[in-house]
């Protein structure tokens, strides 16, 4: 096998055994990289080959500090890695260089990752496209005219294609959910408060956000949360796990599936879509799981009016202060313009009556999962649509209202912080890939990633078919 497709576990066990050197992970992933990058555009700001194969050929005589050590890892260009540039996609942060690590990085530089450089990201993480101006778009490995998603679209797609065994990402509105989805590999945004954010700004009140794991199997997606999670004692809300994630392995737990459909009309589905996530819903049910519809157990709009005021309240808070300055405005991008402006306008009355909308579909859902484990959602609304596009505007003929509608169906647990697992569903007539939201209760992310691994174990669709590339 080649090194390159063996999953990050593997190569850590590898590595540890001495069947694999540090240094020759570290130059074949390179090599991939310059295969298959210049076309993909999903790294970016990569070091010099001659600096990451000496801290290669220092891993290979160190003793080894985690189960990462001596792996090649490129973090997404929102976060910050000590000594590369954090550019968020945005010519106002362009040659800005990162003084220390963020919580998660930090964590992962102290299992042994060696960071290569960063993945692309839309500019601010703003808009499930990633495409910006210091950096230009990625394309999708499958369709390289087509999207990679976003905002973790270079994540996703760097996975993809190999260039890195795993990957962080980050998920408000999506962002690891949807680019997986589209590029045929796994992502999860784990209950919110499992994986800290920053110790600075405001730490109370804007629960949207949360970093997360991406893969190509849910094995390796365990083992990076597991390296990524734990409380930091300077934050509040931080979860910290009694021990550390179960073994994960293909003899999944026998669970109820509730499949959420088009959420009784309210979420237009491009043709295709739904028939793909019916398709492995019966997939699921074939490996011994009980699967049944779900009507829509709340009203869509009032949970996206809900969302859409937090969304642009906590996007104002970020960039409030960049777009108030007259001479940095116009470098804001349109659609950040827009969010900053509604929530700099907006009354704590109505973030206040959003929140209890918000608090009023929490307890609805803790109801739902009395009655079953995991509810489904399809990745995205629509397939990857063309790179030189800004966003949807219509899905099968219902127009889009704002730049971000069409992620609508990503909504239901971003709003309340339930864990989710995307899981590659297959290909679309197309040839493009999809996923589907697994998505449990607050604090179920093991059992999520046991479902997945089941689910991985009997279709491994990443390994099935990668992408054709070079």
């Amino acid at each position: 096998m080649d090194i390159l497709d063996m999953g990050a576990v593997a190569q850590s066990e590898a590595l540890a055994a001495g069947s694999l050197t540090a240094v020759a992970l570290m130059e074949a992933s390179l090599a991939r990289i310059e295969a298959v990058n210049g076309a993909v555009n999903a790294v970016v700001s990569l070091r010099e080959r001659e600096a990451l194969l000496a801290e290669a050929r220092a891993a290979d005589v160190t003793p080894r500090r985690g189960w990462l050590h001596g792996i090649p890892m490129a973090i997404k260009d929102l976060s910050d890695a000590k000594g590369l540039p954090t550019t968020m996609g945005s010519p106002l942060f362009t040659g800005t260089v990162a003084q220390k690590d963020s919580v998660f990085v930090g964590r992962l530089r102290a299992a042994g990752a060696i960071f290569i450089g960063k993945t692309n990201t839309p500019e601010f993480g703003l808009g499930s496209h990633t495409f910006n101006p210091v950096h230009g778009a990625t394309c999708n490995p499958y369709d390289l005219s087509k999207s990679a998603g976003g905002s973790s679209g270079g994540a996703a797609a760097a996975l993809a294609c190999g260039m890195v065994s795993v990957a962080d990402g980050s998920d408000m509105m999506g962002s690891l959910r949807n680019p997986a989805g589209w590029n045929n590999v796994y992502g999860m945004r784990p209950s919110w408060g499992t994986v800290p954010g920053e110790p600075e700004g405001d730490m109370f009140l804007h629960q949207l956000a949360t970093s997360g794991p991406m893969a190509r199997s849910p094995r390796d997606l365990a083992a990076l949360l597991d390296t990524m999670t734990g409380a930091d004692p300077r934050q509040p809300f931080g979860i910290s796990p009694a021990a550390t994630l179960p073994q994960i392995d293909g003899q999944g737990p026998q669970v109820r599936i509730g499949w959420l459909g088009d959420w009784g009309g309210a979420f237009p589905y491009a043709e295709g879509i739904a028939a793909l996530s019916e398709a492995a819903l019966g997939q699921f049910a074939d490996l011994g799981h009980v699967v049944s519809d779900i009507a829509a157990p709340f009203n869509a709009e009032k949970m996206w009016e809900a969302w859409i005021t937090l969304r642009s309240f906590a996007v104002a808070s970020g960039l409030g202060a960049i777009f108030e300055n007259e001479a940095k405005r116009g470098h804001l991008k349109e659609a950040a313009q827009w969010e900053i402006r509604r929530g700099l306008e907006m009354t704590a009355m109505q973030v206040q009556r959003a929140s209890v909308i918000r608090s009023d579909w929490y307890r609805r859902a803790a109801a739902l999962f009395d009655t079953v484990d995991v509810l489904v959602l399809p990745s995205a609304q629509l397939w990857p649509f063309a790179v030189e596009e800004v966003h949807p505007v219509e899905i099968a003929g219902r127009s889009m209202d704002t730049y971000h509608r069409w992620m609508q169906v990503v909504v239901p647990a971003g709003l309340i912080g339930l864990p989710v697992v995307n899981v590659p569903a297959g290909f679309g007539e197309n040839g493009l890939p999809g996923g589907l939201q697994l998505i449990g209760r607050h604090g179920s992310d093991a059992m999520l990633l046991r479902v997945a691994q089941h689910w991985h174990e009997a279709t491994r669709w990443p390994q099935k078919r990668p992408p054709a590339l070079g």
